[in-house]
């Protein structure tokens, strides 16, 4: 993984992280040790979900750039999907408190969405790749145009 993209990665994954630590503590005070359990499980969907969607994302814009826009829009709805059918599947679980679960899933999906387009925002990533061929200092450049 290039080091953009790792940046990327980071930088959203450690606030997701640390938001999930805190919703877990939360989540202990007011529901025990089940809902503690629950934003625990939701913190680690949240990380592998959006953290495979933005390598999935980062494989697509290298291999078929044109396809880039698309893809990334496909992927965001296919994970909030995905991530609201984990939540009903897991509705009425007994594992763990789904009350916990449901808003650290929540807010951890939003705490990852804002810290991924803060960290790309912040980026220097070239949009155009620079050419190989260009012409180096002691070659002249090619006229073209009119002289007067």
């Amino acid at each position: 993984m290039p080091s953009n993209d790792a940046r990327i990665l980071l930088q959203a994954a450690v606030p997701t992280a640390a938001v999930g630590a805190v919703a877990a503590v939360v989540s202990g005070v007011v529901a025990g040790g089940k809902g503690a359990i629950g934003a625990v499980v939701a913190t680690v969907v949240v990380i592998l979900f959006m953290g495979i969607g933005l390598y999935v994302l980062q494989r697509t814009a290298k291999s078929l750039p044109h396809l880039f826009q698309a893809m990334g829009l496909m992927l965001y709805a296919a994970q909030i999907l995905l991530l609201f059918i984990f939540m009903a599947a897991f509705k009425n679980t007994t594992l763990f408190n789904p009350r916990a679960f449901a808003v650290t899933l929540l807010v951890g999906t939003l705490v990852w969405i804002a810290m991924q387009t803060r960290a790309h925002m912040k980026a220097k990533i070239l949009y155009v790749e620079p050419d190989s061929g260009t012409p180096s200092k002691g070659d002249k450049p090619e006229k073209t145009g009119h002289s007067s």
